[in-house]
């Protein structure tokens, strides 16, 4: 799926560029859903609303095939430059068998989402080599403040270099440089073992979740790595884990998953489901310094 000798670029998007949304995952609500429509408008950007994004089918936002259908026209479509993901929920990851991943990989874009749509993003980086946005789905800018608003503002146009990091929140020092990858940990666990498991090798994953108590936490990232996904990751960095319960054992949870790795280990990063929700490029290469508690993207041209 990866097209051999093909650098990752990260697609950034520029004032009038179209933006077409798909809804891989749940239903939405449409009030909301129109309020982050108007957001990205007011950012210049023209917003396509393919149709068929407001099916129903029982708790998902059409059938397999009507919401694969529409992500394959958006990337087909030349005049498409971004496609963001109306919310998340649950159903992103029953739509990869069904995605042409030929034409995706060949109409390379930038995709943006979080949460549930995680499935398609690890997909797009790990295996078709293609940058994505870890960012505001179109029901959450309905609703965020400034400061995940500007970061999605600066980062879709790619204005990022630097995102420091709670200096109290550093689990393990040192310095990693790699490509970052990730999301939400519950989807990435739940794709191990299938075709589209993620690769985190020689890479910085970045992880958040939300409604997961402490020990579902530790379990899913036993099982990780026990199942070797964690194999060869040079540094991790973390999200918010919103409304976890006993999230004061979450640093030693990680302490361990990672210890005798020798990797940096960080956690504080605005990211994920929390109140503020900050733009992550993932593809991109990115410097983890755990000494001075800062999280750099490589300059793109």
């Amino acid at each position: 799926m990866i097209r051999p000798g093909v650098k990752p670029v990260f697609h950034s998007l520029k004032p009038k560029d179209v933006i077409g949304v798909a809804a891989p995952s749940s239903r939405f609500d449409e009030q909301q859903f129109q309020k982050g429509v108007l957001c990205l408008e007011s950012m210049g950007f023209e917003v396509h609303i393919p149709k068929g994004i407001t099916g129903q089918h029982r708790y998902l936002a059409g059938t397999d095939r009507q919401r694969a259908d529409v992500l394959n026209m958006l990337f087909a479509d030349s005049e498409i430059k971004g496609i963001i993901a109306a919310r998340g929920g649950f159903g992103a990851m029953r739509l990869l068998p069904f995605l042409d991943w030929d034409t995706i990989a060949a109409n390379p874009k930038l995709f943006i989402g979080f949460s549930d749509p995680t499935a398609l993003i690890s997909s797009l980086v790990c295996k078709a080599g293609i940058c994505a946005l870890h960012g505001p789905n179109v029901v959450s800018l309905g609703q965020a403040g400034k400061q995940t608003l500007d970061s999605f503002a600066k980062t879709v146009t790619g204005c990022f270099t630097c995102v420091d990091l709670p200096s109290d929140q550093v689990i393990a020092g040192g310095i990693a440089t790699g490509p970052l990858v990730g999301g939400n940990l519950a989807t990435l666990v739940h794709m191990i073992g299938t075709a589209y498991q993620p690769d985190f090798a020689d890479r910085i994953l970045f992880l958040e979740d939300v409604g997961e108590p402490a020990y579902k936490i530790d379990r899913m990232l036993t099982q990780m790595k026990m199942a070797g996904v964690l194999d060869g990751v040079k540094g991790v960095v973390t999200g918010s884990f919103k409304d976890c319960d006993n999230d004061v054992y979450i640093p030693q949870i990680l302490q361990e998953a990672f210890l005798g790795e020798n990797i940096p280990v960080c956690m504080g990063l605005e990211a994920g489901h929390g109140t503020v929700n900050i733009s992550l490029p993932l593809g991109v290469r990115v410097t983890l310094d755990a000494d001075r508690a800062c999280l750099e993207w490589d300059v793109i041209p």
